[in-house]
């Protein structure tokens, strides 16, 4: 099947190609990346329809000494496999295996390692402006795709390069679609480029007329530049933004037409300073399904049927919704309630399930596009006009945004509710993508209620306490990624007291404090420590911040050693927090931290990760049991009796 692309271990193979083999070449790439994700999912519809895109960029430059940047890099699959990681593609995203993004210390070829949006082109401004102070003559290049262009970032990149004259070629890889719909100004901007019949008619020829012109010489190029711009200027009926802004633009051109994009890239590397190539793709390109539902196939959760594109996995057993969805179903539900209520997210309406009230309220739902820091400061600008806007970010995202949850929200402390979705271990994305940070920096904010569910009930009675009149001020809600635990999670809402905890066990001598989701797996190593005689008390504290100093208090009177669980930062998170109360407070104990250690934790499933880190229910029930035994009971005889249970046993 794969006749050519077996042949190519790196692009200096790929060079060796004639440019008709690369047609051929196009098809057996998109269907190898068909073959593996169909069985190990991962990011799909982006990388199918830059397939071509890839390949004649790594045919026409000098790669790894010239550069490729790309955004977010979720479509950089067809690159991996390119770049000598063909016979490993099968590991992508999985534990110990390739990353589903691109990664400095993985390839050579991996310029800048990404994973969030709109960074391509600050990140090849900065190589280029590098490569130029040293005197080299390399190539950078920046693509950029996906709804990635809707970010400041991206502009203040486009701003700064058109400024500094740079030699930097920007590829807009226009798509129409990040996750969802692409949405904003920008999108319908692009659309009149690409849709102007008029100019697509004659732009060629408009080119062509230039291209002889320019040969005369620097003041005929110059008569040139000017030319083109006005063509296209009067065709359009405004000025090009990115003429605009110092680049000089080229196309729509068609993205999957390689052999045209062949000769436009050989064109660019001619062409001096900083200049934008406009491609049209199709995301999907290849696999209809992907074509026709790009939303779904973005980024399939399961294995796949790669002829059919259905689900292989399937089992039609009542299961618990996930975490995303109790959001969308609770906002809409709180919103009819509640006539102040609005949802905003920054480009993921169905990552967060928000679309389910964007259905029903589409007047009362915002889509703001990939651009969090305004989706945070657009949501204080209606706080501060007296609505309660649900913000809903996944954690990893909201660290863009961290400025302005500082001196736009907390700072005037406005009723914005902030949802932080895939907050702790996200799973097969891995470093990019884990919600680590979260619960360390909402917590040291002035006015910040911090707060995380243990469950998909507790979920809803947060979101249902955070929009009351009474709690009105910055609301922090973090829940994980994936499924909860309870079919029968849809129950009347009830008002939890803001920094009270909750009683889940109790017991003596050691103590267990947990927020959020991993107190379910901390619930299960209890109640197997219950089932050998050990009793430990054990608190779903709810709050990070305020803490419940009453249940503080009285676990560090009656228990001798304290172990905190979280699926967070140690350092600077709950336990930091719990360890501030105890030093603050004169108290005098053993805390054992459960946690994210000082490190980026990599791909793999969840289930993996939190065996890493140590917090898996099995980790959990070895560290109580083995602090608990540290400790003599007052009955010792009670004790001596359980280690020697422990060591028959074993």
């Amino acid at each position: 099947m794969y006749d050519l692309l077996n042949t190519i271990s790196s692009p200096d193979d790929l060079k060796k190609l004639k440019p008709e083999d690369l047609i051929v070449l196009s098809k057996e790439l998109r269907e190898f990346i068909i073959d593996v994700i169909s069985c190990n999912p991962g990011h799909f519809g982006a990388s199918l329809g830059v397939v071509e895109l890839t390949i004649a960029l790594h045919y026409v430059y000098n790669t790894p000494y010239d550069k490729i940047i790309w955004d977010v890099g979720h479509q950089a699959y067809g690159h991996k496999i390119l770049t000598g990681r063909r016979d490993n593609f099968h590991t992508n995203r999985k534990y110990m295996g390739i990353s589903g993004f691109p990664k400095r210390e993985e390839s050579e070829y991996d310029a800048f390692g990404v994973g969030h949006a709109s960074t391509s082109i600050s990140a090849a401004l900065g190589m280029a402006k590098a490569i130029s102070q040293r005197g080299e003559k390399r190539h950078v290049v920046a693509v950029i795709g996906d709804g990635a262009m809707t970010a400041g970032l991206a502009f203040e990149g486009l701003n700064n390069a058109g400024a500094e004259h740079s030699d930097l070629l920007v590829i807009l890889n226009d798509n129409n679609i990040a996750i969802d719909p692409s949405v904003g100004a920008l999108k319908e901007y692009l659309l009149d480029v690409t849709t102007s019949k008029t100019y697509n008619k004659f732009k060629d020829e408009v080119w062509n007329v230039l291209g002889m012109i320019s040969k005369l010489g620097p003041n005929a190029q110059a008569l040139a530049s000017k030319l083109e711009t006005g063509i296209k200027s009067t065709i359009l009926k405004h000025s090009n933004l990115f003429e605009a802004m110092n680049f000089r633009y080229f196309g729509p051109i068609d993205g999957h037409d390689i052999l045209h994009l062949r000769r436009i890239l050989e064109d660019m590397k001619r062409i001096p300073g900083p200049k934008l190539l406009h491609c049209i793709t199709k995301k999907g390109k290849g696999f209809l399904q992907a074509e026709l539902n790009q939303t779904k196939f973005h980024s399939p959760s399961a294995p796949f049927d790669k002829i059919t594109g259905e689900s292989v996995q399937r089992d039609n057993a009542k299961k618990p919704p996930r975490f995303q969805d109790v959001f969308g179903h609770t906002i809409l539900e709180l919103a009819r309630q509640n006539d102040k209520i609005v949802g905003i997210t920054p480009a993921m309406p169905t990552g967060s399930s928000l679309n389910i009230m964007m259905k029903e309220m589409p007047d009362r739902a915002y889509d703001v596009g990939i651009a969090e820091q305004h989706a945070v400061t657009f949501s204080a600008g209606m706080a501060a006009e007296g609505l309660i806007p649900f913000c809903n970010i996944y954690s990893t995202f909201m660290q863009r945004a961290y400025d302005q949850v500082i001196h736009d929200v907390a700072l005037q402390n406005l009723h914005v509710v902030f949802c932080l979705d895939r907050g702790g271990l996200v799973g097969a994305d891995g470093a990019t993508h884990h919600g680590f940070f979260d619960l360390a920096y909402m917590r040291i904010l002035p006015n910040m209620v911090v707060s995380a569910p243990m469950d998909e009930i507790e979920l809803r009675n947060l979101m249902y306490t955070a929009q009351l009149e009474k709690n009105a001020g910055p609301f922090s809600i973090r829940y994980p990624r994936g499924v909860g635990l309870n079919t029968d999670w849809q129950r009347p809402f009830e008002e939890i007291p803001v920094g009270k905890a909750r009683k889940m066990a109790e017991g003596k001598e050691v103590a267990m404090l947990t927020i959020g989701y991993p107190g379910n797996g901390a619930l299960r190593a209890v109640k197997k420590l219950q089932k050998e005689g050990i009793n430990i008390t054990h608190y779903d504290m709810r709050f990070v911040q305020p803490l419940d100093e009453e249940v503080l208090h009285h676990v560090f009177k009656k228990h001798k050693a304290v172990i905190t669980v979280e699926d967070g930062m140690l350092k600077g998170g709950f336990g930091s927090a719990v360890l501030e109360f105890m030093a603050d407070k004169k108290y005098n104990a053993i805390v054992k931290r459960l946690g994210i250690p000082d490190y980026f934790i990599e791909q793999g499933t969840q289930i993996e990760l939190k065996k890493e880190c140590g917090f898996d229910t099995e980790g959990i029930y070895d560290t109580l049991k083995e602090i608990y035994l540290s400790y003599p009971s007052k009955d010792i005889h009670e004790v001596s009796a359980i280690r020697q249970k422990t060591k028959v046993k074993r």
